[in-house]
This record gives C-alpha cells, sequence and structure tokens, in this order.
C-alpha cells in the first residue's frame, strides 16, 4: 500500500510511520527541514506541506490517510484549537477524496466525550461531549463528526481509531513532564490517585491503526486500550519507577485542583498572558475523574487485540541502569 500520514514528527504518527513503512510505501506531512529529517529516519518519504496546504497533488497513487495531526497544546485560543483539529482534519479530508484515497484513518481520542465526568466501562455508544468546557474536547469531537460524516461506502471509507492515554518508549510529553514535576517537587496525587483508568501502549496503538487499514467500517468509530484497567496510582508510580523516579504520597482533593485550575485560567486570560498556567482546566479534569473503556467492537470488526501487555510495556521503558 501507499500510505500518507500526519502528525509524523509527533509520538503517535512516528511510531506509525516507522513501523508501517517496514512493509508499506509510507509518506509522510513534513512542515519544515527538521521534521523532513525525522520523516526521513522513520523510513518514511517526506512530502512538503501542512494542513493549511495540503492539496490533492500532495496525495497522489495514495491508498490510505492516516491522519495523526492535531493542536495538542495545553493552552491556546479557540481559533488555534478549531484551526488545527477541526479545519485541519476537514482539509485533510478533502484533499484525500479529491486524490481518490479509499481509506481514511482519523486518531481520535476519549476526549471526544468528555466534559468533566467519571467515564465508566464506555463504549461507542457514550455520546459525544456536546457543551464540553474544554476546547481540546469541543475540537476533537467536531472533527471526529466530519471524518465519520465524510464516510461513502465503497467509495472512501473514513473512520476513526480513539486511543486513551498513550504511553510508551520515545514519548516526549507525558513522561518527561511527570518526571520533572516529581523532581522539583511540584507533583501531587488527586484524590490519591485511587481512580481507575483505561491505558494505551503505543505499539498496542499502532497494531489497531495497521489492522484498520483493511479492517473496520467507514462511518465507524473504535475505541482502543491494553485492554486492562489499573489504578492511576498503581499506573504513574510504575511507570515513574522505570526511569529511577518515585512520587511522593502528596494529595490534594480533586475539586482543589479543578478550582485551581479554573482560577489560573481566569488570570490568564485577564491578562492575556501566553504561556500555559502551571495547570490547565482540561488536564485537571482528565487527571482527576475514572475513565475505563470496553474494546470489544475493536476486537469484533477490526480484529483488535492488544499485543503488549502494561507490565511488558513498562519493562520496555526501564532505563538503563
Amino acid at each position: 500500500m501507499k500510505i500518507f500520514i500526519t502528525g509524523a514528527s509527533g509520538f503517535v504518527g512516528g511510531a506509525a510511520a516507522r513501523k508501517l513503512s517496514e512493509q508499506h510505501e509510507v509518506l509522510a506531512m513534513a512542515r519544515s527541514e527538521k521534521s523532513a529529517a525525522k520523516v526521513k529516519e522513520l523510513g518514511a518519504i517526506p512530502v512538503a506541506c501542512d494542513l493549511k496546504s495540503i492539496s490533492a497533488s500532495h496525495l497522489q497513487g495514495c491508498d490510505v490517510v492516516i491522519h495523526c495531526a492535531a493542536f495538542v497544546e495545553p493552552w491556546g485560543t479557540r481559533a488555534e484549537f478549531w484551526e488545527g483539529n477541526v479545519e485541519g482534519t476537514r482539509r485533510t479530508l478533502e484533499a484525500a477524496k479529491a486524490a481518490g484515497v479509499k481509506r481514511f484513518i482519523h486518531i481520535g481520542t476519549e476526549a471526544a466525550v468528555f466534559h468533566g465526568q467519571d467515564m465508566v466501562n464506555i463504549d461507542e455508544t457514550y455520546p459525544y461531549a456536546e457543551n464540553s468546557p474544554y476546547l481540546y474536547s469541543q475540537t476533537k469531537a467536531a472533527a471526529e463528526k466530519l471524518v465519520l460524516a465524510a464516510s461513502e461506502p465503497g467509495k472512501f471509507e473514513s473512520l476513526c481509531v480513539r486511543p486513551r492515554f498513550v504511553w510508551g518508549p520515545d514519548d516526549l510529553t507525558i513522561l518527561p513532564n511527570l518526571v520533572g514535576m516529581v523532581k522539583n517537587g511540584a507533583f501531587k496525587w488527586v484524590n490519591q490517585g485511587e481512580y481507575k483508568s483505561s491505558t494505551t501502549y503505543i505499539d498496542n496503538l499502532v497494531h489497531a491503526i495497521d489492522l484498520a487499514l483493511t479492517n473496520g467500517r467507514g462511518g465507524e468509530a473504535y475505541f482502543v486500550t491494553d485492554g486492562e484497567i489499573w489504578t492511576m496510582r498503581k499506573f504513574l508510580t510504575a511507570m515513574l519507577a522505570t526511569q529511577g523516579v518515585t512520587p511522593s504520597n502528596q494529595s490534594v482533593p480533586a475539586w482543589v485542583v479543578r478550582f485551581g485550575a479554573w482560577s489560573l485560567e481566569v488570570i490568564w486570560k485577564m491578562f492575556g498572558i501566553k504561556k500555559a498556567p502551571p495547570i490547565v482546566r482540561f488536564s485537571a479534569g482528565i487527571m482527576s475523574t475514572e475513565c475505563t473503556i470496553r474494546i470489544d467492537k475493536a476486537r469484533k470488526e477490526l480484529g483488535y487485540e492488544p499485543v503488549v501487555s502494561i507490565g511488558d510495556g513498562l519493562k520496555a521503558m526501564q532505563k538503563p541502569a
């Protein structure tokens, strides 16, 4: 197959490009010379474009587009979130259709159904968060709706793969931030960290993407996880241990964290501060609620089964002594 990937300079897109280039011809969006160099290192062919300039000419001859790119910054304006997540997806869909691409795989997130609530044993029938207070949730939901609505049976199959809490080696955001917080004495558990969570190891997500190249129905979304449920305290403690770091036992109530994040955002907006606050409402919300997810649909329709256990994933992340 000839596959085009957006977001290949990121964690998920990069892992997908590296794995899929072993068996397929992989092209990847490159917004700069630096990102082009990284794309080449992954074994893919860089294509000079971005989410604002992408067109059918960039996708000629491609069978599948895997859309991993998104605006995932913790802090930004509504315009930035909308442009990065919704308009970028719209343009990529339009370009793919115009180029005659047959399948479009969008990397979604459980955030599309999150508005601050616990999400217990949910599946794909769970409703979108229509009035979420979080810009990331709003725009990822809007983007996913565009993807699912664009599907045309037998002509253009567009579907979504939804991971939850992607982790693993080469992660440059979650783990480094946690390690930094612990070392700086800024880390505290929320409600003792005793809320349950599903997670998705990077190799399991890439496996699901690989399956979605040929499996899965257009117009459908599929949750994919590690198939295990741990408490956040157990999981983060184990993940930090791979780096030789031990978190403190200090804990704060969820309402304190959420109120603090809301207060900081009000102050930041009042003074027009562009740098992200120490904590934002979305992070405070998503890290202080239970989120457990069923993957029955992915198992049945994608043929998905986790290929790496959480235990083995943690071993792979172990920092050399």
